[in-house]
């Protein structure tokens, strides 16, 4: 099957079945252009998705830490993963498919072109060769008809006897010379006819089918293209679907890793206060200085057994009325006085507290109207930051749990803090060292300041972090000695000592707050550290080694010549950049030795 011996003919069809080709292979590249910019938006709006719910830097200690906030972060890690391989397929598609397609198409054009060129010179040529010829053609007819019409002028002078001679020899000449004429146009329109047919045959069996098939196999390859630009359109997106299989199955060990105990446990931490639960009211006897030794009779034994029955259904009144989350108490009520209670002992040494003999009837109004005593402890706690006013640097107005977590993550921020500034300070000495072995790098007197200031800042932290632990240590020594005091009468005798007001304020003996066990934080340092790796800085870039760096210094990066690294934090006018390997090993690399690419390209890597 060839078009030259198949299509000899078609010329005109050739060149618009061309021109379909061509304009089919551009709307394709059309279609995969758009699907690039569709995966580039989808890519796009992932990131800005995954960026507005991740928790911001700044307010990183404020983000709860259950293990199903930690499994949220951890499937936007790997949605962001995923799409840095959507703009990974757009990248490839661009690249192998799109701009390989408009080059082609570039090159058909110019090919086609030059084929169709040869095929209209060829056509013109055998044009010109028909007309040559045809014009020997007309000449020799209108010469034969000259010759026809000589011959007949001859005969009929030859045969008219009134002719003179001369005028039969003058036809005679001209018959003559029309007939050599005529046998001359005869040879030239024969040589012009014998050309013609061979021109006309190389024409259409040689040139022709020559031209043809080159058009032909310029179709071929055309087809081939987009064969392999499908195949390759696919293939773009079939690289990356282990690694997007790898994103969705650390999606699903995610959610697999939400522990509902353990975010219980979580909210024990963290909202524990260190009290313990109130005890039990001690009866309180005010019969005793009431009623009297009186005689068995009939009479008196009814009065008093009337007596009994109504004390007893007074205290049952309070004791359904008198519950730790009661009714607030009403502002009207008459705040308690000192010189209205004093402490009784029982026999087994515990003290509870008892009204005196005046205001008896102020203590049976209260039992009545069922206003209890301790207040619940949201109370305690409102009423206690009323008192404190702002709160304090060593977090003394929090209750000793609290207080204890607080000083604990003040601690670990200031530690990360040292770190960084020691990190800084080992950066600024090694380019230090840089600098005095390589002057022309730069002067090693300009970085002395920023060696000050980053020795004031790390003197300044070592300070606080000293300050802070000696806080914790005195909370801890408080909580632990406190402890074991611990029994029925504990929130009696607060009550007793003045620590409560009507409204369920504190008073300012801070002596005499109650605390709870010492609360064991190993388990809390430990999800600390756990969500502290789980939560890595974003890649913002990545970059190639241009020189090789062996990073022997603590908080360096070694790397070899040609590496790609992630970039995950600015030079900060230092000289060094902080990256990480794709194992997850991060540390700091000199600026210089690498070349840096930011945002817009980095998950290409």
């Amino acid at each position: 099957m060839s078009w030259g011996t198949e299509l000899w003919d078609q010329f005109d069809s050739l060149d618009k079945h061309t021109q379909w080709g061509i304009d089919f292979l551009e709307r394709y590249a059309k279609f995969v252009k758009e699907r690039i910019e569709i995966e580039q938006n989808y890519a796009k709006q992932l990131r800005n998705l995954v960026k507005k719910y991740c928790p911001k830097r700044s307010s990183k200690d404020e983000e709860p830490r259950f293990t199903s906030c930690i499994a949220f972060f951890n499937i936007l890690n790997e949605l962001n993963d995923y799409a840095g391989q959507r703009e990974v397929v757009a990248e490839e598609m661009a690249h192998r498919v799109y701009g390989e397609l408009m080059r082609y198409a570039h090159d058909l054009k110019t090919e086609r072109k030059m084929h169709l060129q040869e095929g209209r010179k060829a056509q013109q040529y055998l044009d010109m060769c028909w007309k040559q010829m045809d014009n020997s053609k007309k000449k020799f007819e209108r010469e034969c008809r000259e010759a026809e019409k000589a011959q007949q002028s001859y005969e009929r002078l030859d045969n008219d006897t009134n002719a003179t001679k001369a005028d039969v020899e003058k036809a005679k000449q001209q018959l003559n010379l029309r007939t050599h004429m005529a046998d001359e146009n005869k040879n030239e329109y024969a040589a012009q006819l014998q050309n013609f047919n061979g021109e006309q045959h190389k024409h259409f069996y040689v040139v022709i089918p020559q031209i043809y098939k080159q058009l032909q196999e310029m179709d071929e390859r055309r087809t081939i293209k987009l064969s392999e630009c499908y195949r390759g359109f696919a293939d773009s997106e079939r690289k990356v679907i282990p690694i997007i299989s790898k994103c969705l199955e650390g999606m699903i060990l995610a959610a697999k890793s939400v522990d509902e105990r353990r975010d219980s446990q979580m909210v024990v931490d963290s909202f524990k206060s260190g009290f313990e639960p109130p005890g039990d009211f001690p009866f309180e006897d005010y019969s005793q200085h009431i009623y009297r030794t009186i005689s068995d009779g009939t009479i008196s034994a009814s009065k008093q057994e009337g007596g009994k029955m109504d004390a007893k259904s007074t205290v049952g009144k309070a004791k359904g009325k008198l519950w730790l989350f009661g009714k607030k108490p009403k502002p009207q009520s008459p705040p308690l006085t000192p010189t209205s209670l004093f402490t009784s002992s029982t026999p087994n040494g515990s003290q509870f507290l008892t009204f005196s003999i005046e205001p008896v009837h102020y203590c049976m109004n209260e039992i009545k109207t069922g206003k209890p005593r301790i207040p619940s402890f949201r109370s305690l706690k409102r009423g206690w930051s009323v008192k404190m006013g702002p709160a304090l640097e060593d977090f003394s107005h929090l209750p000793p749990e609290q207080r204890r977590k607080k000083l604990q993550q003040r601690i670990d921020e200031l530690n990360r803090g040292l770190q960084k500034e020691s990190d800084q300070k080992e950066a600024l000495n090694k380019m230090k060292d840089v600098y005095e072995k390589n002057p022309q790098m730069g002067d090693p007197g300009s970085l002395q300041p920023k060696l000050a200031e980053t020795m004031n800042n790390i003197d300044r932290l070592r300070m606080e972090i000293h300050k802070n632990e000696a806080w914790l240590s005195e909370v801890e020594g408080k909580t632990g000695g406190r402890g074991d005091r611990r029994h029925s009468s504990d929130i009696n005798h607060l009550v007793t000592q003045g620590r409560e007001s009507p409204e369920g304020s504190y008073t300012d003996d801070a002596n005499q707050e109650v605390r709870g066990p010492p609360q064991q934080h190993g388990h809390h340092s430990e999800f600390d550290d756990e969500f502290e790796d789980d939560d890595p800085l974003p890649a913002i870039g990545h970059c190639k080694a241009i020189y090789p760096f062996d990073g022997h210094n603590e908080g360096t990066l070694a790397m070899k010549e040609g590496e790609v690294l992630y970039i995950i934090e600015e030079d900060k006018g230092d000289g060094w950049t902080r990256a990480r390997r794709q194992n997850g090993e991060e540390g700091y690399v000199p600026t210089t030795y690498i070349d840096v690419t930011l945002e817009k390209n980095s998950k290409g890597s």
